[in-house]
């Protein structure tokens, strides 16, 4: 496969992922780093393609602040959980608003995964965050958690195919 094809293949399965769940982009990558060759581009367009997403579902937030909390809170069939969802939501977001937290929180959780990066994401854009802010330290933590799980992969294709 050539490498825009690479690319491009990885770029859209990195979106795919960052929306739908079930779409697991870090198999991806370790199949990517099995195959050998272009392994590194693989690893960009991936964290490029899941940055896209997670900035969609940042953007969904920011532009429905408070829209998605009520529903929730509307939906819960009891009182108890309302509250304990609305405790967790603030909490959460006053995390996300203050910038020294902010960004390692992102950064966090996009290479480690905890908290998962889809609640990051969507707290993180009803709490104010710059956009560029989250898509670097998005980008950044995505690259290298990618890169973790491929490197082991190539290694052992290339000691498995010289």
């Amino acid at each position: 496969m050539s490498s825009l094809a690479e690319a491009v293949l990885a770029l859209g399965y990195g979106l795919a992922s960052a929306l739908v769940p079930i779409v697991n982009a870090e198999a991806y990558a370790v199949v990517a780093g099995h195959r050998g060759g272009h392994a590194l581009v693989a690893v960009l367009a991936l964290a490029l393609g899941q940055t896209a997403g997670k900035l969609l579902l940042f953007e969904a937030a920011r532009r429905g602040t408070g829209r998605l909390a009520q529903r929730l809170a509307h939906r819960s069939r009891s009182g108890r959980a309302a509250a304990a969802g609305a405790r967790w939501a603030g909490r959460t977001q006053r995390w996300l608003s203050r910038r020294r937290s902010a960004l390692p929180t992102v950064l966090v959780s996009a290479t480690v995964g905890v908290p998962p990066l889809a609640v990051v994401s969507l707290a993180a854009g009803t709490a104010g965050l710059r956009h560029w802010e989250f898509a670097v330290a998005c980008l950044l933590g995505r690259v290298f958690r990618f890169a973790l799980l491929v490197l082991p992969a190539t290694l052992a294709y290339g000691v498995f195919h010289k």
